[in-house]
């Protein structure tokens, strides 16, 4: 796959472009796009050769594609369009990589509301992508951040499989969900969730 140019909005132009989708479309889906753009930076933070600030940019933009209404796989394909002809390219890569911890395209929550075209184009991008932190951080993320705030990665998955239902290959997700988790914890020295404010209150509704 060609390199992708890292060209991003700034975080207000990102932050104005998820209001307009949100004003469109209006769910929960807006907050945990908000929650997975803070966890991002804070976990970017403590990334050598990480840029935060990119990182939270990205986390805002991950779910653009909700812009086009509600749907279900197919938002990925909508918010890599919708970031592509704003020019905002690295975004665009990232609407596509951040529902696949692992590349097997049958390995995704939801319905395939695309064409089969449009299927076939997802599954060839994901095949020739190489992953980078960026793909692998706003991956975890996704996984970390409800639109209330932040809980326990398992809780974020039983959540989804029960509105989204899950395949026979859902569980190669998850191993690679769990891998990015220590991934990052080795990153950044630290459990990631004690990087995150509220996960407690997220995961089981009281401090711990």
């Amino acid at each position: 796959m060609p390199t992708i140019e890292r060209n991003l909005p700034t975080p207000a132009q990102a932050e104005a472009l998820l209001r307009e989708a949100e004003g469109r479309n209006p769910g929960p889906w807006a907050d945990h796009s908000r929650n997975a753009a803070l966890a991002a930076r804070l976990i970017a933070e403590r990334c050598r050769g990480m840029d935060a600030q990119s990182s939270y940019t990205l986390g805002l933009l991950h779910d653009i594609g909700r812009y086009y209404g509600v749907t279900s796989m197919r938002h990925v394909l909508d918010g890599y369009r919708h970031m592509q002809e704003r020019g905002f390219t690295w975004a665009a890569r990232i609407c596509l990589t951040h529902s696949f911890d692992c590349k097997d395209i049958e390995s995704a929550n939801g319905e395939w509301d695309c064409t089969p075209e449009e299927y076939a184009f997802i599954n060839q991008y994901l095949q020739t992508a190489v992953y980078d932190d960026y793909d692998r951080l706003i991956q975890l993320c996704d996984a970390l951040a409800t639109g209330q705030g932040f809980c326990l990665m398992e809780k974020r998955y039983v959540d989804v499989a029960i509105r989204c239902g899950v395949t026979e290959k859902t569980p190669l997700k998850w191993k690679a969900a769990l891998e990015n988790l220590q991934y990052f914890e080795r990153m950044t020295g630290t459990p990631i969730y004690r990087l995150l404010p509220g996960v407690a209150e997220g995961t089981f509704g009281f401090a711990l």
